[in-house]
């Protein structure tokens, strides 16, 4: 009901909003919406609701549903389902031919000895079904799996989902418990080596229509926060070609035939491999910077998508017309009160920021990885004439930076 849309009826962006309170249970949400759809074409501002669409990865599942009763295009539940579920999804792969790392499900921890028998190690603890990296941590003995287990069935029961987002629970009582909205069931599953990457890719009548990758930097294990990322990628053209090819066979596999995704693959000393699919736009930096530096609106093709209209994007022969754009979220190095912002002030006067914005307020109690999940505290996106140029200055500008924390 509070949400930041509802501001957009004053600007003129949109003709209506109906708030939904996103806490609920997820049937809940699903029915309301279904009931307010429908009576859009009782309204003469709106009329029948011609697409459904969402952004939010939580959402993913309810808007497949309620396109498939409305008879709008969309994802089919099925495959949505499949996608959301990382063992499912492994599941698929395997029988499609295409690379799929070792993995079991554990319910209990009496279940451990037997996953480390069927996964070894290193491996890594993950909901079947999360985001953000939430409740993900890497394990590299069997004191660790025990550890670690208990470390991630404890911070799951300490998530909520408040409007329509997954996060910590801050003792106010707003949002529905996280077991109560998605599958909180644990995978261990075999580590994965070599550098991450995203495939963001457009899909339509079945054919991809543009896939661009951008690599990642190393996340800080055993937590797996992002630390960089650069686009467009300056891996060899063959690996960018195999990780494209296996982003596009996974979303075949799993029956998605149109829309945009957001599909996270690592280069391995083994090839390709799939870490995760986002059956959705991803989220952060994605949209400016495939915008940025390939010309490619992936709102733009999301709202075709949505509509039935076939997205055939603009891609370029050769060079990005953008260049570079690389970007970093900050992430908090030790434990304790994050005193202020002033370093963010000098970077928004430099030559080839974007933008460089605050993700929490000065006086922040903040968690370093030695604590747990570290606190993300900014972000910093720049553009110059060429990948390399973009990852060099930004990681220029991160060896600059120091928060300050005590």
């Amino acid at each position: 009901p509070d949400s930041w849309a509802k501001s957009l009826v004053d600007e003129g962006v949109i003709a209506k909003f109906i708030p939904i309170d996103m806490s609920q249970d997820a049937e809940a949400v699903f029915q309301q919406s279904l009931d307010a759809i429908r009576a859009l074409g009782k309204d003469p501002l709106t009329l029948d609701a011609d697409a459904c669409v969402t952004f939010c990865e939580l959402s993913v599942p309810v808007v497949a549903r309620l396109c498939e009763v409305l008879g709008l295009p969309g994802h089919r539940p099925e495959a949505v389902d499949k996608a959301r579920d990382k063992h499912r999804t492994r599941a698929e792969m395997k029988k499609a031919g295409l690379p799929t790392p070792k993995n079991i499900l554990i319910h209990s921890e009496q279940e451990l000895a037997e996953a480390e028998r069927a996964v070894g190690f290193p491996a890594v603890l993950k909901p079947i079904s999360g985001a953000a990296s939430l409740g993900v941590k890497k394990v590299s003995s069997s004191e660790e799996l025990r550890k670690g287990y208990a470390e991630v069935v404890g911070e799951l029961s300490k998530l909520v989902v408040s409007s329509g987002a997954l996060t910590q629970d801050d003792g106010s009582g707003k949002g529905v418990r996280a077991e109560n909205a998605m599958d909180c069931t644990i995978l261990l599953e075999q580590y994965l080596d070599g550098g991450e990457v995203d495939v963001d890719v457009v899909m339509s009548g079945g054919e991809w229509r543009y896939a661009a990758v951008t690599d990642n930097g190393p996340t800080l294990e055993p937590y797996f926060n992002e630390t960089w990322a650069v686009c467009p990628s300056i891996l060899p053209s063959k690996q960018q070609k195999e990780l494209k090819e296996l982003a596009v066979d996974t979303l075949n596999c799993l029956g998605f035939t149109d829309g945009v995704f957001h599909v996270e693959c690592k280069y391995t000393s083994h090839g390709p491999q799939l870490i995760e699919v986002n059956a959705r736009m991803g989220g952060g930096q994605v949209h400016e910077c495939n915008l940025r530096v390939w010309g490619v609106d992936l709102v733009e093709e999301t709202l075709f998508a949505a509509a039935g209209i076939p997205c055939r994007p603009f891609i370029p022969s050769k060079d990005p017309p953008g260049g570079g754009v690389a970007y970093c979220d900050i992430n908090a190095e030790e434990s304790g009160i994050l005193q202020n912002l002033d370093f963010l002030a000098s970077l928004q006067q430099k030559d080839g920021i974007i933008w460089a914005k605050p993700y929490v307020k000065a006086g922040t109690q903040v968690v370093g990885p030695q604590d747990g999940l570290p606190t993300w505290i900014a972000e910093i996106v720049v553009q110059r004439r060429n990948a390399n140029e973009a990852l060099a200055y930004l990681q220029k500008i991160q060896d600059e930076i120091k928060p300050d924390i005590r």
